[in-house]
């Protein structure tokens, strides 16, 4: 919150990037507009600390490039269609009941 007050009564997390933008702007006032060209990365980072969009955006970035890597190189040991299917899931009742009785025994 721009006045500095949080939730719990302390400081909130982007009170000090507020601080800066109006050392900034104080700083630079007598430029008029070059001086709000000075501060606008301060002014920057604190929108990010109050928005998170630019983290945001890397977060899915890197969701998307592990997806697409993952999907490239699809699993060394999966196990294909017809050894699920013998796992006695999908019709291949006998041939388990058949195993099982072999391992009681």
């Amino acid at each position: 919150m721009a006045s500095g007050h949080g939730l719990h009564g302390g400081p909130s997390r982007c009170y000090p990037f507020w601080q800066e933008v109006l050392g900034c702007y104080v700083v630079n006032s007598v430029d008029g507009e070059a001086g709000k060209k000075k501060c606008a990365p301060a002014l920057d980072d604190y929108y990010e600390c109050l928005h998170h969009r630019k983290e945001a955006l890397r977060t899915m970035k890197m969701q998307a490039a592990y997806r697409k890597a993952e999907a490239a190189h699809p699993r060394e040991n999966a196990p294909k269609a017809e050894q699920i299917r013998s796992l006695g899931l999908l019709g291949k009742e006998d041939e388990a009941k058949s195993v099982l009785a072999a391992q009681r025994s």
